[in-house]
């Protein structure tokens, strides 16, 4: 069976009396070299365990399992649970989990479903649960590699360069923790139904250490969104606005001992300049260049 072609998914969904739901943002995709291409790109093999996200039909979880020493799929629309049953009968290697993955253990789950394999996740996400699920899989250290199908400019976003004006706190924060690439985007047009946006494959590898030494890694942070909550205003005025009880002169001078210009922006900022920055800010002002 042919999962990406559009009749023969028609034909399926209606067998079963599935009608799509908006809220869930619920689009499958109906070309097949795309499924293949991430299940590619997430670098799956027999060593590993892949943790999907959303399975829909089945058409990315059945190239996993082709590649995949096992797949577990957490399903959280029910309606689904039956055209699962079937779509995946042939393959062995594949568990589907009911639920809502933003309620689960990802540690235990990893632990409990994927001895002896190495943990990687690979999934096509709902657009409207891309921050809180990949701040969830960051957050959950078991996993060596994250391999998503995300909103285009979402996935641009968090695979910025440090100091542009495309990235942003989230994206920082991924990246402390995270490598991420993008690797190739995907047309509206190849989903049924057709999203009003284009979409892109990102692949995350978690990094063996953090990007940088952060003293007091709560700070560290707090810094980095402060920076961004005006984002329009110079680094100064944002994080005065963001710090409570310090002064826009006593940023200003912390900034200016980390040898960052007076009308610098927080956008232009990189992990090692926030760390700096945070360090200098935590001791009076005093920092240094790095």
């Amino acid at each position: 069976m042919n999962l990406c072609d559009r009749e023969t998914l028609r034909a399926l969904l209606g067998r079963h009396g599935f009608h799509f739901s908006k809220s869930m943002g619920q689009n499958f995709l109906i070309d097949p070299q795309i499924p293949a291409d991430i299940a590619a790109a997430s670098q799956a093999d027999r060593s590993c365990g892949v943790l999907e996200i959303g399975p829909g039909v089945g058409c990315l979880t059945a190239e996993l399992a082709r590649r995949a020493g096992k797949v577990v799929s957490v399903e959280l629309d029910r309606r689904l649970l039956p055209v699962l049953a079937e779509t995946l009968e042939p393959y062995d290697n594949v568990e589907i989990i009911p639920g809502d993955v933003m309620k689960l253990d990802l540690p235990a789950l990893a632990a409990e479903k994927f001895a002896g394999l190495r943990p990687v996740v690979c999934a096509n996400l709902p657009y409207n649960i891309t921050t809180p699920v990949l701040t969830k899989l960051a957050e959950a250290s078991c996993f060596a590699g994250v391999t998503v199908l995300l909103q285009k400019e979402v996935a641009h976003r968090l695979a910025a360069p440090q100091g542009s004006s495309e990235g942003g706190a989230f994206a920082l924060w991924l990246q402390y923790r995270m490598e991420t690439e993008l690797l190739f985007e995907v047309p509206a047009e190849k989903f049924y139904p057709a999203p009003k946006v284009n979409s892109a494959v990102l692949r995350c590898v978690r990094r063996a250490s953090p990007a940088v030494e952060a003293a007091d890694e709560d700070f560290f942070f707090q810094v980095v969104r402060g920076a961004f909550l005006l984002r329009r205003k110079t680094l100064a005025n944002s994080l005065a606005a963001a710090l409570p009880g310090r002064s826009r002169e006593e940023i200003q001078a912390a900034a200016e001992a980390c040898g960052l210009p007076p009308s610098v922006r927080g956008e232009k900022l990189t992990l090692a300049d926030f760390a700096r920055l945070a360090e200098a800010l935590q001791n009076g002002g005093a920092g240094g260049e790095a």
